[in-house]
């Protein structure tokens, strides 16, 4: 297993994984699923549907990586570091800065 010195390290290899565009959308609708599941919990305070939100994220992901990508996804090796990717990506896609 690659180690890696901190996240700014750690960044452009997880990029690297996501090359496939459907990989990097499933992603994105993934991540926007959870922002809407925590969004409706804290509105209704249905805190039941929370569970919701890891399982929209990472089925959508896993999905891409699996079936598109067809690597394994970084979540198993490095947890911390891909959830943190996850979300620098996302950021990156609205900045303009990755391609969807």
């Amino acid at each position: 297993m690659t180690r890696f010195a901190n996240f700014r390290a750690f960044y452009p290899y997880y990029l690297s994984e996501h090359a496939d565009r459907m990989c990097r959308r499933l992603h994105f609708a993934g991540s926007t699923l959870v922002l809407a599941v925590v969004a409706f919990a804290l509105a209704s305070g249905r805190w039941g549907w929370l569970w919701l939100a890891p399982v929209a994220g990472y089925g959508c992901a896993w999905i891409g990586h699996f079936v598109f990508e067809r690597n394994r996804p970084a979540t198993f090796r490095h947890p911390f570091y891909s959830l943190a990717g996850d979300w620098m990506m996302y950021l990156d896609i609205l900045r303009g800065r990755v391609r969807l």
